[in-house]
């Protein structure tokens, strides 16, 4: 008997430990059971992180970060990245408030901005997919080109908008079932846009392309106008994110979006994307948003200076880097092993 009881008390514990390991495997996984420790860890320090009013702030606060980071992971995938979205965003923000402020409709003003926020799209994606030029240095030049048109239209003050109508600021203040509206307009982009990286063929094409490009070409692929579409898909996030902003603060800010193409690329790679193209979720970059702000809404209840909250995202771009550079080595290994 005891030897028997012996045989099966260790069948079920290498059971539970292939169930736990496959369950830990997940990149997901894992960030959804960080995310848990860090917010019981919070919750211990301070008596007003699991506040309703709290939560709520901070799922409000992680919008605009979260809608970018969902087009920053397609960029990431595709096998580049977008440094102009935080530029666009405010560049976004300032178009639609200036022409609002000139006269002309509120809608019509939005409507035009995100047109800019997409031809700056359209220019990225032109220079980075049609013509071959670095993502990081095409990016980089936009994000100048937007930003300091910002300013020159606020010259460099930020624009407070009256009277704007009760239909549009709902779009910022307003609720739906009791759910902030801009947390739901997040929660609909990051839904479709993860059913579409896993089941649409268009988004299929982004895995191709960053994974290998010479062999997407070889299979068919145009993977000029992939890169194309993945940065205006970029652009018109980050517009859709810059007149939310605009709309829950009623203020045209030319500073609206700095830092988020950091925080952005923080939360994607946190998430599972790699910098090297081909992997990469939307779930994921979602969790990585979460994880990143329930830290610093932590240094906030903490009475931590701001500053170091930068310095926090900044230790965790490079950890997650780190990370993402070691597990793509280790995976490189193993293939040679095995051939």
């Amino acid at each position: 008997m005891g030897c028997v009881e012996a045989e099966t008390r260790g069948y079920q514990n290498s059971t539970s430990a292939k169930i736990w390991k496959t369950i830990t495997s997940f990149r997901e996984a894992n960030l959804m059971i960080g995310i848990i420790i860090v917010g019981f860890i919070l919750t211990m320090l301070s008596s007003h992180f699991l506040t309703r009013d709290n939560l709520i702030s901070t799922a409000i606060g992680l919008t605009s970060d979260g809608i970018i980071a969902v087009g920053m992971t397609v960029a990431l995938v595709s096998g580049g990245l977008d440094l102009s979205v935080g530029s666009v965003m405010g560049l976004s923000g300032v178009v639609a408030g200036t022409l609002y402020l000139a006269g002309i409709n509120i809608w019509v003003a939005c409507t035009v901005a995100l047109m800019a926020g997409m031809f700056c799209g359209l220019i990225n994606g032109f220079f980075i997919g049609k013509i071959g030029l670095n993502p990081f240095i095409t990016t980089l030049g936009i994000s100048g080109v937007a930003r300091g048109a910002a300013y020159v239209l606020t010259q460099g003050s930020p624009i407070s908008l009256f009277g704007v109508p009760h239909t549009f600021a709902l779009i910022g203040q307003g609720k739906i079932l009791g759910i902030p509206f801009i947390v739901f307009v997040f929660i609909v982009i990051a839904v479709i846009g993860d059913f579409m990286m896993r089941r649409s063929e268009p988004l299929r094409k982004v895995f191709y392309t960053g994974s290998n490009e010479k062999a997407a070409v070889l299979s068919g692929i145009n993977t000029s106008r992939v890169k194309v579409g993945v940065y205006l898909l970029t652009a018109t996030l980050a517009s859709i994110a810059g007149i939310l902003s605009m709309a829950r603060f009623t203020v045209a800010a030319p500073t609206a979006g700095i830092g988020a193409e950091m925080r952005s690329i923080s939360a994607a790679i946190i998430g599972g994307a790699s910098i090297s193209g081909g992997e990469g979720t939307i779930f994921g970059a979602v969790l990585g948003v979460i994880l990143l702000n329930f830290i610093n809404n932590g240094l906030i209840l903490l009475n931590v200076p701001v500053y170091w909250q930068e310095l926090a995202n900044g230790v965790f771009l490079i950890a997650a880097v780190t990370f993402d550079y070691l597990s793509h080595r280790n995976k490189l290994k193993n293939l040679k092993n095995q051939k």
